[in-house]
């Protein structure tokens, strides 16, 4: 094998306009290797392959994943930490290796699910999050907090409101109603706080009110709830819930109408709109089904 300087030799003398036959001549080298040379494209460096060598925690590895799967089904104060599964694997399947291995594991364990959940976190067009904020509004001259439904959509970073007295299931669906009809179609996925009105999670079981299953059914969308203790699920709306109570509703709103004003909030997107990038929005509309009306 020749070395870098031998091989860029070759190639200096090749752009200066010797032949491959004179190029072996001058440099003692054979001809097909000087061809081989001056044909190769890339000279980078082969990433060295990492062999993992065996480990004495290797017949436990499946018992700790099993172990930190099921923690998700549990309040996160009462997760396994790195030294509890050490001491449950000494005492209960016989592990004699030390601490400082169970612990690197669990970390690397841990680092990994972190990274998959954040390239989870690559949001498609039309795909939209739900939840609720609340606020000081003005009606009839009284001044009451009130609720308001938020919807945004990642992808576009766009949003929109409807502000209601409750978070009930009715109030969802009139609210999610009002907005499918305004953006002219229903969304094909919606990401739920897992405490809104619509329907919880309790471990792996999802309940959902009978109106909401009944509107869900009608406009064919497909729902997602939020784990516990997992904000960053909905992250976007969040957002979107406190830039929309700091742009649209301060100073604090007065309305004698509620229906109206709803109608003037979803207006308020036209201004917004036209702002943004329309390319993103269209490629976010695209991806909206038709909307049928819900009675």
């Amino acid at each position: 094998m020749l070395t870098m300087s031998q091989i860029n030799h070759i190639r200096d003398l090749s752009e200066s306009g010797y032949r491959i036959c004179e190029i072996a001549q001058k440099t003692g080298v054979d001809h097909k290797t000087v061809r081989k040379y001056l044909l190769e494209e890339d000279f980078s460096p082969e990433a060295p392959i990492m062999i993992e060598k065996p480990s004495i925690l290797d017949p436990y590895k499946t018992k700790i994943q099993d172990w930190l799967e099921e923690d998700k089904k549990h309040w996160y104060k009462q997760h396994h930490t790195a030294m509890r599964i050490f001491h449950r694997l000494h005492d209960e399947e016989g592990y004699t290796g030390s601490y400082s291995v169970v612990q690197r594991y669990v970390q690397k364990v841990r680092k990994n699910a972190i990274e998959k959940a954040n390239q989870e976190l690559i949001w498609e067009p039309g795909t939209a999050q739900v939840d609720f904020g609340e606020a000081d509004f003005e009606e009839n001259g009284q001044c009451i907090r009130l609720k308001y439904l938020t919807v945004s959509f990642p992808y576009s970073n766009d949003g929109y409101s409807q502000v209601f007295g409750g978070e009930t299931a009715e109030c969802v669906c009139q609210g999610l109603q009002n907005i499918f009809a305004y953006i002219g179609g229903v969304p094909p996925l919606l990401i739920f706080d897992n405490a809104t009105g619509v329907g919880h999670r309790v471990h792996e079981v999802v309940y959902e009110s009978k109106l909401f299953g009944q509107f869900r059914a009608h406009y064919h969308f497909r729902v997602r709830y939020c784990n516990p203790e997992a904000g960053y699920e909905k992250g976007n709306v969040e957002r979107k819930v406190g830039y929309n109570r700091s742009n649209l509703f301060v100073p604090v709103p007065k309305f004698t109408d509620v229906h109206k004003f709803n109608r003037k909030l979803l207006n308020a997107h036209l201004v917004k709109a036209a702002v943004r990038d329309k390319g993103t929005l269209c490629q976010e509309s695209a991806k909206f089904s038709t909307m049928l009306y819900f009675g």
